[in-house]
């Protein structure tokens, strides 16, 4: 079981290097890659063998270590900070902890920049697994007032039914995850729940990484089509929808992998608790207008048209579509925030508006005037 991990390390005996687990080939295969520079890095970002917007984060941030180690110089690392940058557009926290790292180093004498990059990027992995601890801790409350309500004559008879969309665990962050932390909480309390994972089309990153992570932390869950999701709330089966995010909005909007707009509408439809879970990192203060603003990202065709799967012992990959048929591939969505329940935090539960968000962040927001400028 690869849980005594996280999602990326420095090689033991050779800390130059970074090593990543490949999310590209589980279930079937648990395969690590080595990262020795910072072009590796972009492209392990790109193609998405680590993916998850606080993995992005952390990532990234340990790439700007390797372009130091490459070349300290003020004009590499900018020519650094841009190639990652441009390997990701939508997941805001890429972004940020370049810039993070760039504002870290920058005023530092570049024979000082390595070890200071290298502890930089450590620390940002080590807040990054205690955020997604807390949003484990907040959302716990959520599901125990839910299971209280649900069963007041006799506690834990029913099962608390949680959806999720994509992966949002510990494989697309360090460890807990955000849309699945308090779901590992509430399972190490005792309590019964039971998870219904959507396969997550075109990539399957429900079925197969969701999927995979409960199944090794034995917590109940069942993989649905992603065109299920509907049925299932209409006939009482969804308590509560927890997603993740990839750039939320600083009033409330976010945007988080393709079809989670669908869940959201569903939700409303039926009165069912729809919640993101996020750390702060994940929060774009600049932006107002998550459908206007949000780059999305469009992605190879190829994720449409061919899906990978375990024939026998073996790997394979298989074309689904007519090969003359054109192909769009969104990569996420934006949920209006008038869909989004609340917003969970490492700081707390708020409601998904630019008040919520700033009084748990008041030295991170902005003005609304200041916005428009």
């Amino acid at each position: 079981m690869l849980k005594k991990y996280r999602t990326l390390w420095l090689t033991a005996d050779e800390p130059s290097l970074l090593e990543i687990v490949d999310q590209r080939y589980l279930p079937h295969e648990i395969r690590t890659q080595v990262l020795k520079n910072v072009s590796d890095t972009a492209a392990a970002l790109r193609d998405m063998q680590v993916r998850g917007a606080p993995l992005i984060g952390v990532a990234a941030a340990f790439g700007m270590y390797l372009a130091a180690l490459e070349n300290p110089s003020d004009a590499f690392l900018h020519q650094s900070a841009c190639e990652l940058k441009a390997s990701r557009p939508t997941a805001v926290n890429l972004a940020w902890a370049v810039d993070l790292q760039l504002e870290h180093l920058l005023p530092l004498k570049p024979d000082q920049r390595i070890q200071a990059a290298l502890n930089y990027a450590i620390k940002l992995g080590d807040d990054d697994v205690e955020q997604c601890r807390r949003i484990g801790e907040h959302g716990l409350q959520i599901i125990q007032e839910i299971e209280k309500n649900k069963n007041k004559l006799e506690p834990m008879l029913e099962p608390i039914n949680i959806m999720t969309h994509c992966n949002a665990g510990w494989l697309a962050c360090l460890d807990w995850g955000t849309a699945t932390s308090p779901m590992y909480h509430a399972h190490e309390s005792g309590l019964n729940i039971h998870v219904w994972v959507s396969e997550t089309r075109p990539r399957n990153q429900g079925a197969s990484l969701t999927a995979w992570e409960l199944s090794e932390a034995k917590v109940p869950h069942t993989v649905v089509p992603d065109n299920a999701c509907g049925h299932l709330m209409q006939k009482g089966l969804v308590d509560l929808v927890i997603v993740g995010s990839d750039r939320s909005t600083a009033s409330g909007d976010v945007c988080n992998k393709i079809g989670t707009y669908l869940k959201a509408l569903a939700a409303k439809a039926n009165n069912i608790p729809f919640y993101a879970a996020l750390p702060s990192s994940t929060i774009d203060w600049t932006m107002d207008d998550g459908l206007k603003e949000i780059p999305i990202e469009q992605r190879d065709a190829k994720e449409v048209t061919h899906i990978q799967g375990l024939v026998g012992s073996e790997l394979k990959e298989v074309q689904l579509t007519p090969k003359a048929s054109p192909v769009k591939n969104f990569g996420f969505d934006v949920t209006p925030r008038d869909l989004v329940t609340g917003i969970i935090t490492e700081r707390g539960v708020c409601q998904a508006s630019r008040e919520g968000l700033a009084a748990l962040f008041p030295e991170d927001a902005i003005e609304e005037e200041t916005l428009h400028e």
